[in-house]
């Protein structure tokens, strides 16, 4: 057992001390401190070319990964661990009057003693065994375990027959610039120094499941993330004579109730299930107020994929909003004939019917309808778009679908589905091949040698269910998988654009190890030190040594 604790923590407090806020200057000043204190250490001074900080490619801000390697002495292998973590974290305004003391957990927790505290932080706080502050759980306790071995293994590369990579990601809070960037480094550097590539380890924060869960997780690959978009048009008309249109709110209110929290949507693979998809926005489009209805409206979910792919929640979620569309319109019909006969008025209904089309499908129809001027008339729209810094992907991508419907020959109500962000790939670690039952073994390894000297069961599962840069060290996904992502953004190729072949160059099996506690993202943010300082330096390592140490 490595006796790590004080080290890690100090490295613990060291980087916490910097207030590192995605898309914020932050992230720049931790980048170069990191940078600065590990090429402190005697091995970087030896050899200054295993150490590099890097700035993200393709990306509106300044910011920077700092990337690292310890080659081995023990041996001559090649094969090699990648240890990578984000620098980044969430805002701090939800500490409100203790916004101050955020980044600086001794004296946050001295002005913690004064508050009004939930009963079991309130225990926390007095036990000695949790530290409090913004990043400390999420994530740079886990990365400061990172940073311990990193130095370690610099100090004794004899017990090393591999290499090891570090990794300090920026911007994984937000786009994933950093890993994203990192990756041409790692291929990079996988053909100058022939890296093998055996594994790639994580030290994301874990938590209970579930209220008085006291197990400490280590996950095998990633639950995937997408955003499903929907685009929503429908018949404009006055207020005063409602029934002559069709409002677009109305659909988009049936369509969050056809898929929030819908278990018919949740995907299981190896006996674990995703939480169902979640409203993320909901708006009309109508800049400003009139007494016309809104001519369009925009919704978007949150959604969790472990099995399936990109193209296979296309196909559901175009099912699942031509029966909000069909329902949408029988209720409309009903109430509109209910009124005629408390209202004396005539029953005159339009015929509308349910049209719902993917992106690829509305620009394949476009196309047909409107030919090359269309196709040239959206690049320069795009084009100009790119101008407006003010809106996200999302945003971006409803207002080029926005802009392509003028084009639509039939203006009857419609819904357009398509993918507005980035995709976060889903990874399965199933043993499929020798590398990931490598990586699978070492893991139950460790655990067993780890375990007695912890109280608490230390358990595997196999999708870590945060979105994390886990996602994108390797692919589950096949190339239409992938192809239904880039087929159905609006903004791709202009306001996001990812090289997933990237991904797929490195394809290294993951895991996650990192500290446990609880309330990230929150103002009482806290990970316990024992498991999160001592145990997981000490699993990682294990790992390490069943992969290329031995």
């Amino acid at each position: 057992m490595l006796s790590c604790r004080e080290e890690v923590l100090a490295f613990t407090k060291q980087l916490v001390n910097i207030e590192s806020i995605v898309n914020t200057d932050g992230e720049k000043v931790i980048a170069h401190s990191l940078y600065t204190l590990l090429t402190s250490f005697p091995y970087f001074l030896e050899n200054p070319t295993h150490a590099t900080i890097e700035q993200t490619n393709h990306d509106d801000l300044e910011r920077y990964n700092v990337l690292s390697f310890v080659k081995g002495t023990k041996g001559n292998s090649n094969r090699t661990v990648i240890l990578m973590g984000h620098m980044d974290t969430v805002g701090i305004d939800d500490f409100n009057q203790l916004k101050e003391f955020a980044c600086t957990p001794d004296e946050l927790m001295r002005a913690l003693r004064d508050e009004e505290l939930p009963s079991t932080a309130r225990d926390h706080l007095d036990s000695g065994e949790w530290l409090f502050g913004r990043g400390v759980l999420d994530m740079k306790s886990g990365l400061a375990s990172h940073l311990y071995l990193l130095k370690y293994y610099s100090e004794n590369p004899d017990q090393l027959d591999g290499n090891l990579v570090f990794l300090a990601e920026c911007d994984e809070e937000d786009g994933s610039h950093g890993v994203l960037s990192a990756l041409k480094t790692l291929k990079r550097w996988k053909e100058e120094h022939q890296f093998d590539y055996v594994a790639a380890i994580n030290a994301d924060f874990v938590s209970p499941r579930y209220e008085g869960d006291e197990n400490r997780y280590i996950y095998k690959g990633t639950v995937g993330k997408l955003l499903p978009s929907f685009f929503i048009t429908g018949a404009e008309t006055h207020v005063g004579s409602c029934f002559e249109g069709l409002d677009p709110n109305f659909i988009a209110a049936e369509l969050t109730k056809q898929i929030n929290y819908s278990p018919e949507l949740c995907n299981e693979a190896y006996g674990e299930t995703t939480v169902p998809p979640v409203s993320l926005k909901q708006t009309d489009l109508k800049p400003s107020y009139t007494v016309q209805t809104a001519l369009s409206a925009y919704v978007y979910y949150n959604f969790f994929i472990h099995s399936w792919s990109p193209k296979d929640v296309l196909v559901k979620l175009k099912e699942q909003a031509t029966i909000a569309f069909e329902n949408a319109l029988a209720t409309f019909y009903d109430r509109y004939k209910a009124f005629c006969e408390i209202s004396g008025e005539r029953f005159m209904p339009t015929e509308w019917s349910s049209r719902v089309y993917t992106f690829e499908e509305f620009e394949e129809l476009l196309i047909s309808e409107n030919g090359a001027k269309y196709s040239s008339h959206m690049d320069a729209f795009k084009a100009e778009l790119l101008l407006d810094t003010s809106l996200d992907t999302r945003m971006f991508a409803a207002r080029v679908v926005e802009e392509a419907w003028k084009w639509m020959k039939d203006k009857s109500p419609a819904i357009i589905l398509f993918y507005s962000s980035l995709y976060s790939p889903r990874i399965e670690l199933s043993g499929k091949s020798e590398v990931e039952q490598n990586l699978i073994d070492a893991v139950e390894t460790a655990v067993k040698a780890i375990q007695p000297t912890y109280q608490y069961p230390i358990v595997t599962r196999n999708f870590f269910p945060y979105i994390s840069d886990m996602s994108f060290v390797a692919l589950s996904d096949d190339e239409e998988g992938i192809r239904a992502v880039s087929d159905n953004n609006p903004g791709w190729g202009t306001k996001h654009f990812v090289e997933y072949s990237d991904i797929r160059d490195i394809n290294v099996p993951v895991i996650n190890i990192g500290p446990y506690g609880i309330d990230a993202h929150k103002k009482l943010e806290r990970m316990e030190m024992t498991y999160s300082l001592e145990v997981v330096p000490n699993l990682t390592n294990e790992v390490i040594r069943e992969l290329i140490s031995k």
